[in-house]
């Protein structure tokens, strides 16, 4: 598996760690900082999905009005 780490932007978490396997599935999503119980759920609601699964499910969820989101930040990063 491939670990990764990508520092988000705009939002009150700071980094998102996972990790995706060889058929595109993500595995272990972390997340430092921000609302740590809904972004506990969001990874255990993540676990295993395929990449653009979750792109397609949380791209341009907004918090409030800055223009982006932890779950909007975790779609950009699962499909980098």
């Amino acid at each position: 598996m491939e670990k990764i780490t990508f520092n988000t932007t705009g939002t009150c978490s700071k980094v998102i760690t996972f990790e995706k396997d060889s058929s595109n599935c993500i595995h272990n999503i972390k997340f430092e900082g921000g609302c740590n119980g809904n972004l506990k759920a969001i990874g255990i609601l993540c676990e295993g999905m395929k990449a653009d699964e979750i792109a397609a499910k949380l791209k341009g969820n907004l918090c409030g009005n800055k223009g982006t989101s932890c779950a909007d930040q975790l779609a950009k990063a699962v499909m980098q």
